[in-house]
């Protein structure tokens, strides 16, 4: 017969294990004048992504992102200027066994941008690339992607 005092604690311990898991990150969306997305791979990874990371103590997701953005790309990205895409959960690119919940933003125009220390490599991804290359990283492909399409597609049915 199944005990729920053993069911309670089972699930505390698996949420515990869970949130230990999980890494909290923002990120911002950045287009080129074509909509190109820029995406960054950071030294020692193999996946492209967003530029952005984790937050440092006491900053909101908004906070992070740009401070992110300054510190990998040099970007002087005005707060006031973001707009929040989503809030989105994916397996970690570069961390096995993890997982990522991150906020992204979109920024509406375009900034110049210069490859910091922490970055390997920039790489911008056409609008409508498909199929998407491999070596994205699991939150861009399967799930800003995808959204930034489904904004793309009622931004068209919108005009005359």
């Amino acid at each position: 017969m199944p005990d729920p005092q053993l069911d309670t604690q089972l699930d505390t311990q698996l949420d515990t294990q869970l949130d230990t898991q999980l890494i909290t990150v923002s990120a911002v969306v950045i287009r080129d004048g074509t909509g190109a997305v820029l995406t960054v791979r950071k030294r020692g990874t193999d996946r492209f992504m967003l530029p952005g990371g984790k937050p440092e103590p006491g900053e909101t997701p908004l906070q992070t992102g740009v401070r992110e953005c300054h510190e990998e790309l040099g970007a002087a990205l005005d707060p006031a200027d973001l707009r929040l895409l989503g809030t989105f959960r994916a397996a970690a690119a570069n961390e096995a066994g993890f997982e990522v919940a991150a906020t992204v933003f979109e920024h509406p125009a375009q900034v110049a941008v210069v490859r910091s220390a922490e970055i390997a490599e920039l790489r911008w991804l056409p609008a409508g690339t498909r199929p998407l290359p491999a070596d994205l990283a699991p939150l861009l492909a399967e799930h800003v992607l995808p959204a930034l399409d489904r904004l793309s597609a009622i931004a068209q049915a919108d005009r005359p």
